[in-house]
């Protein structure tokens, strides 16, 4: 129990500690709003007037500021690769927790919809209180213009109404596009209805310019609930003044102030560091890369070999390709399964033909001869499309090399980021920490495992060699097995 105890820990105790702090964060911004609004005297005559709507929209709005600043920094992943590179301030516990920075954003992205649905119905509620409860004593708090005004109406003419109906559409389309089904089915409307994001956040930061909820400025001078000379609301007479104030009197009418906005407080952090790393970034992709080599394998996948000035990356990690003759705006990830070292600058991926994207784009590397061949640069120039790289970026197979034995499995195609470290060892397996690998791949077909057969047997026969046959441990399986002699 102790060791099973020590190993959770280690293994998945930060996660859960992250979690707590996101919860009891998102927790404490609630509770602490919520009385703040309903026991505040400067919103005295607002809670009066809208009752608990008013805390509940209120609460639910700073929960939204902190996840909407929260949800962008999981996508820096320049900043991520970084931070899991620099060994002296990232333990493994902290670079098991950069692998978790999808799930994280996934996170922040659910509780941005499950408030943003508390926030908008409670304020719907308000929209109702305003028109119902119009307070002809205080003008200057009221929203509607007249007692009765059609909550439609103060909806769709109010800044406030109008950027919420916003910002409610484009968040719906996001949150129905992230979903699995329509992310496999149509991947280029989750990209597309995704980048909305730097719309959202524009009228993010113009929603609360309205100043549709006021608070009182002159709390001294005119005590919340105190008796005015011309007081006609019997809602607001003084029954409600506390014990032995009964004769307090107002020295001044209620003043009113629109509420200082303050997302921008939140959001502007978080968002001029993500656009800084995208400007980075697409300054640092701006070169297009040069195809070496393009080879057709057999299941459907071909092998993209370049070449980039100052390119580096190490084992593990991933690059985002983006062709222009394919698309301008869609960028999709692919594995490294070839690193540049120092006797040889290329780099490579493989891909499995599956989808429009890759269908266009192996149509664009390759000639429609159905021959098995490698395509020379210099005979064929002309038919590479342009290309541009953007990373590399850092993964969770990178970690493969920081223990003493590891074990990887891989599926199909999902042994990309094995294959670059298997290179890796190729070159030279005793410069590493790691002193046996476990490596197992299963494949639909037998065929697939042609894909790395050269570099499994050269690693294999390069260990033999050097007597360290127990450093790799290798089994293949098929799942597939009709018509297999």
């Amino acid at each position: 129990m102790v060791l099973s105890f020590k190993s959770w820990v280690a293994n998945e105790g930060g996660k859960h500690f992250v979690l707590i702090l996101w919860l009891g964060a998102n927790t404490w911004l609630f509770l602490r709003t919520f009385l703040t609004y309903s026991t505040g005297q400067q919103y005295y005559y607002l809670y009066k007037m809208l009752g608990l709507g008013l805390c509940i929209s209120r609460a639910s709005a700073s929960v939204l500021n902190l996840n909407c600043s929260l949800v962008l920094l999981p996508m820096c992943r320049s900043l991520l690769t970084s931070l899991r590179g620099t060994h002296t301030l990232s333990s493994r516990g902290t670079r098991r927790l950069l692998d978790k920075s999808k799930t994280f954003h996934v996170a922040c992205g659910i509780a941005i919809c499950i408030f943003s649905v508390v926030h908008v119905s409670a304020h719907l509620v308000n929209v109702v209180n305003f028109s119902a409860f119009y307070c002809e004593d205080l003008p200057a708090l009221n929203l509607a213009r007249y007692l009765g005004e059609d909550p439609r109406m103060i909806i769709l003419t109010t800044v406030p109404g109008i950027t919420g109906v916003l910002l409610v559409v484009i968040l719906f389309l996001m949150f129905t596009a992230s979903s699995y089904c329509i992310r496999l089915s149509n991947y280029e409307i989750f990209w597309y209805t995704h980048n909305l994001f730097i719309v959202f956040y524009i009228i993010l930061m113009v929603h609360m310019v309205g100043g549709a909820l006021k608070y009182q400025t002159n709390v001294d001078t005119h005590p919340p609930g105190c008796l005015r000379p011309n007081q006609s609301s019997p809602e607001l007479q003084g029954k409600e003044l506390e014990p032995g104030n009964e004769e307090r009197r107002c020295k001044e009418e209620a003043r009113f102030h629109p509420h200082y906005p303050q997302t921008w407080m939140w959001v502007s952090g978080p968002l001029c560091l993500y656009c800084a790393e995208r400007f980075y970034r697409y300054i640092r992709s701006s070169d297009p890369v040069t195809i070496v080599t393009v080879i057709r394998h057999p299941s459907e996948v071909i092998e993209v070999r370049m070449l980039k000035r100052d390119f580096k990356a190490h084992p593990g990690q991933y690059i985002v390709l983006n062709c222009p003759g394919v698309s301008s705006f869609e960028n999709h990830p692919f594995t490294l399964t070839t690193c540049p070292t120092e006797e040889k600058e290329t780099f490579g991926v493989h891909m499995r033909v599956v989808g429009d994207w890759t269908e266009r784009f192996t149509e664009l590397l390759l000639p429609k001869t159905g021959v098995e061949l490698e395509i020379l640069p210099m005979v064929q120039q002309r038919r590479y499309p342009k290309l541009y790289v953007d990373g590399p970026f850092g993964s969770s197979s990178q970690e493969v090399f920081n223990y003493e034995v590891s074990l990887c499995v891989a599926g199909g195609i999902g042994v990309t980021p094995f294959a670059c470290v298997l290179h890796a060892l190729l070159d030279g397996w005793k410069q590493f920490r790691l002193r046996r690998l476990y490596f197992v791949w299963v494949c639909r077909e037998l065929q697939s495992f042609y894909w790395f057969s050269e570099l499994l047997c050269a690693l294999h026969h390069k260990l033999w060699q050097e007597n360290r046959p127990d450093y790799l441990n290798l089994k293949l399986f098929v799942s597939q097995t009709e018509d297999l002699q």
